[in-house]
């Protein structure tokens, strides 16, 4: 017997349309989930490591932390990916950042 195909209907509460902005992503796990915490980055700062090496230190806020557990990875995955090419096909070729 095959199981019917499953649609997921996701509305956003009125008070999240808007979103949050992030410049940067950090990711880490532990062996039960993966975490995303998304972050603006404040203004950089010089300084200067132990051995007196000039540094540029750039600190980061956290705006939001998704959790997901491991088998969710490959779906964003998915999605990033599908989501960059057609990105990519609108708008031309996303520069990495230097």
């Amino acid at each position: 017997m095959t199981q019917p195909q499953q649609f997921v209907a996701v509305t956003v509460p009125e008070e999240q349309e808007a979103g949050v902005y992030a410049n940067l992503l950090a990711v880490w796990h532990t062996q039960d989930e993966f975490t995303f915490d998304f972050a603006v980055k404040q203004p950089a700062q010089m300084g200067e490591s132990e051995d007196g090496t000039p540094v540029v230190h750039v600190p980061a806020r956290v705006v939001t932390r998704v959790r997901v557990p491991p088998g969710q990875v490959f779906e964003i995955l998915k999605a990033l990916n599908e989501n960059m090419t057609h990105y990519e096909q609108a708008f031309g070729e996303i520069r990495r950042p230097s």
